[in-house]
This record gives structure tokens, C-alpha cells and sequence, in this order.
């Protein structure tokens, strides 16, 4: 469910996509992964509610601000919640690197 939403909701930038990995030759991609799910809430000890803690990174050879700032922009009208980022340079690939991380919360039906 979570990684459908993440490609759906990022899939308009134009920009390959890809969990945990990305194939292909592009100068610039994102990948992403879920490093955290957890149950947020319960009712008569079900859970209700679901915690997805998501990191995106975004790859690429040039400046990226525009692009970070659409894909913070796409997932906060999704429901993310925007936790933390920061700015990485790969040495060994000459990639500049920008973790985000996000927090959505799924609402589960209670029987």
C-alpha cells in the first residue's frame, strides 16, 4: 500500500522512481524505502492506526532544490508529514544525495 502511494503520488514529476533501488542510466532519480512501521493507535487492543516512516532520496549529478521542493510539496497533499532531511554527497559516484523523511498514518478498519 505504502509503496504504490509513494510511486503514485510521485510518478508526475517525470523522474524515475524506484523502492530501495533504481535501474537505468537517468542523471537524476529517487528511490525510497520504509525504515519504520509501527502501530500508532489502538482500540479494544486492535490496531487502528498505522505508522509509515518513509525516507526519499533524491540522486543527481546537478542541483536538485526545485525538484525537493515538488516532491515535498506531492507527498505533504498526499498526507505525509515532513520529519527531517538532509543534504549527503557521494564521493564515489559524484552524486549529490538528499534524504527526506516522512510520516504517514493509515487508518485501518476496525471490525
Amino acid at each position: 500500500m505504502i509503496n504504490k502511494l509513494v510511486i503514485d503520488t510521485l510518478k508526475p514529476l517525470g523522474i524515475p522512481v524506484g523502492f530501495q533501488k533504481c535501474t537505468g542510466t537517468a542523471q537524476t532519480y529517487i528511490t525510497f524505502h520504509e525504515y519504520l512501521q509501527s502501530g500508532e493507535e489502538f482500540e479494544e487492543d486492535t490496531e487502528a492506526f498505522t505508522g509509515h516512516y518513509v525516507q526519499v532520496d533524491v540522486w543527481s549529478k546537478t542541483d536538485y532544490t526545485a525538484l525537493v521542493r515538488n516532491i515535498k510539496a506531492l507527498l505533504i497533499i498526499a498526507g505525509f508529514k515532513r520529519l527531517d532531511e538532509v543534504d549527503l554527497y557521494e564521493s564515489d559516484t559524484s552524486l549529490y544525495h538528499k534524504g527526506i523523511r516522512f510520516f504517514y498514518l493509515e487508518s485501518k478498519e476496525v471490525d
